[in-house]
């Protein structure tokens, strides 16, 4: 079981996301998105390093240790419809997470998620 008592279907995460794939998936063989991809990944925060040096056997060596990791969003799915960019998220429950990532791509990447 996923997560808010969802259920997987067929690698998806809820029977909702899955019938929205095979809708998705349908309307791009009428012709009528194209482009559809699924899963696509957003950097909104970058990772951040410390960088050190390291004396080596014959130079000094320049090393980076991760110190945070990046925060990313993750979209259900991306396609074009009528020349438009659409990234879209089949919405169950908007943790205080989503709706934090949701205003970080609108203002990072300038992309207004549709949410389904």
């Amino acid at each position: 079981m996923a997560k808010y008592k969802n259920v997987k279907i067929d690698g998806y995460d809820s029977k909702k996301e899955y019938r929205r794939a095979k809708e998705l998936k349908l309307l791009e063989k009428k012709g009528i998105i194209t482009g559809l991809q699924e899963q696509v990944k957003y950097e909104l925060i970058s990772p951040q390093y410390r960088f050190y040096e390291v004396q080596g056997v014959r130079k000094v060596l320049r090393k980076k240790k991760l110190i945070e990791r990046g925060v990313y969003y993750i979209a259900d799915f991306v396609y074009y419809r009528d020349g438009e960019y659409i990234v879209e998220d089949t919405k169950g429950v908007r943790t205080k997470e989503y709706i934090i990532k949701r205003k970080l791509m609108l203002y990072v990447h300038g992309i207004k998620i549709k949410e389904v």
